[in-house]
Parts: structure tokens; C-alpha cells; sequence
């Protein structure tokens, strides 16, 4: 298999979209080139390029025939890969619903069968060993993906808490996670005023004793907190925290990983 870094992104086409609830979004994609996509990549970070206005399959297609041009004409932004089924092959990423802020959003909301876009990785999974007497997981809904992906591959025995913050209440999601995983929901209506409800609750949490894991993500500011309360506060081994900022309010993505890299975002 070639590897990601080096191999020419993936073009995709829409199978089905859906509403997962109010302000999530899940399409199905499918297409050729998922035929050596490896398997247990879910929560794994990708890349998409996402199509001009009127821009042909042919025409988008053509531009990454001889792998990732150098100039970019097209919007990339950073998704997780929420699930794949070598049957068929299809790919499932989840996209929340932000109204027409952004060229992912917009695309996504219109998304038909038959649309398409380019696929760029997959990176590494974010967690992926687990070997702790007791997890955290937490996130707003742009790292929903993410930690609903690592519950899910959580071995049926793990014990922990899970706190997501959603838009509405009818963004709750089932996911099929341990028993012994405690889940709170806390509604954060504006996701673009700061909220330190994921930051509270942690906060007055008590960890336990024994070997702690963590998959944490969000928005950066609060990531920056949570990094400080979990790993200097509460002593939980930098090796074992997946803890990372995702996005940072006012920011579009661009800036944003522009700010992480000069060390001005969690």
C-alpha cells in the first residue's frame, strides 16, 4: 500500500446524506478509491478538497491525477473518518451543520449522491491502544467524531466518564460505548460565545486512582485549560492524554493552524 503522505488523494463520491440530528450532518461516501483503504482508521484525522462552484468530476479530478499540487485553488479543511465498511467500500464522515459560514458546512449541507470531493490521509488514529483503569472523554460537537469513534473502540470492560457539549438537546447521539462509560450532555446553545461547561464539569470530576486516559478535543481555548487541569493539576501522564484544540472561535481553519504552529492556540 502506498503510504498516506505520499499517495494521490482519494477522489470520493457522496452515497447518502442524512441528518444524524438538528446540527450534525453524516454522509456516506463511496468510489474506487477506498478499494486499499486500510481498516481501523475510525477517528483517524483526514483532509478533504472540497469542488469550485460548476466545477466538473473530470476537471477536479484531472487536478489531483498526479498526486497533491503544490498550489492549492481548492478549500481543504480537517475532518475525522467516523466509520468504514470494506463492504462496499463506504466511508461515513460526520459534518456539524454551521449555516453558511464556511465552504465545508456549505457543501456538505447541499450535498447530494453523486457529489463529490477529495480525500487526503488518513492520519494516525488519535487513540489507539487502551490500557487505562479509567477514561475521560470529552468534546464539543466539532470532536463529537472523534470521541464517539474511540468509545466505540473501547474494550466492553473500560470504566470512565464521557461530556459532550451540543448545540441543542436533540443533538444527542446513541453510541455504543461501555456500560461502565458515565455520559453527560451539556447544551451550549451559541458555540460561538465561550462556554466553560466542559471545563466545570471536569473540574469537580474525581479521578480515580490507577492509570488514567484521556481523548479530549474542542475548541482551543478551552483546550488550553483542560490541558493545564488535566495533566499539571490532576497529574495524568502526558503519554496517555489526547488532548488537542480543533478549532478557536473567530478563527477560520487556515488561521487557526496557523496560530497552533506559532504557539498561540491550544
Amino acid at each position: 500500500m502506498i503510504p498516506a503522505q505520499r499517495r494521490k488523494p482519494r477522489i470520493l463520491t457522496v452515497k447518502v446524506s442524512r441528518r444524524l440530528t438538528p446540527n450534525m450532518i453524516r454522509i456516506t461516501f463511496t468510489g474506487e478509491d477506498l478499494a486499499d483503504f486500510p481498516d481501523g482508521k475510525e477517528g483517524a484525522h483526514c483532509k478533504l478538497a472540497f469542488p469550485r462552484s460548476g466545477e466538473s468530476l473530470t476537471a477536479f479530478a484531472a487536478h489531483y491525477a498526479e498526486g497533491q499540487p503544490s498550489g492549492r485553488i481548492h478549500p481543504v479543511r480537517t475532518y475525522t473518518v467516523r466509520a468504514f465498511r470494506r463492504d462496499g467500500p463506504e466511508m461515513d464522515i460526520d459534518f456539524v451543520a454551521h449555516g453558511d459560514e464556511g465552504p465545508a458546512t456549505r457543501w456538505a449541507q447541499a450535498a447530494r449522491p453523486g457529489d463529490f470531493l477529495a480525500f487526503m490521509g488518513p492520519g494516525p488514529v488519535k487513540v489507539s491502544g487502551f490500557h487505562a483503569d479509567w477514561y475521560l472523554v470529552a468534546a464539543d460537537m466539532s470532536a463529537l467524531p472523534v470521541a464517539t469513534a474511540t468509545l466505540e473502540a473501547m474494550p466492553r470492560s473500560a470504566r470512565g466518564v464521557a461530556i459532550f457539549e451540543i448545540h441543542s438537546a436533540e443533538d444527542r447521539q446513541d453510541i455504543d460505548m461501555p456500560d461502565g462509560i458515565e455520559v453527560h450532555w451539556l447544551v451550549q446553545g451559541d458555540p460561538h460565545q465561550p462556554s466553560t461547561a466542559l471545563i466545570d464539569v471536569i473540574r469537580r470530576l474525581t479521578f480515580p486512582q490507577g492509570r488514567i486516559q484521556t481523548c479530549i478535543a474542542g475548541e482551543s481555548g478551552v483546550i488550553r485549560a483542560l490541558r493545564l487541569l488535566v495533566q499539571t493539576e490532576r497529574g495524568v501522564d502526558k503519554a496517555d492524554a489526547y488532548i488537542s484544540g480543533y478549532w478557536k472561535i473567530g478563527m477560520v481553519e487556515d488561521e487557526h493552524q496557523a496560530a497552533r504552529r506559532d504557539g498561540r492556540a491550544g
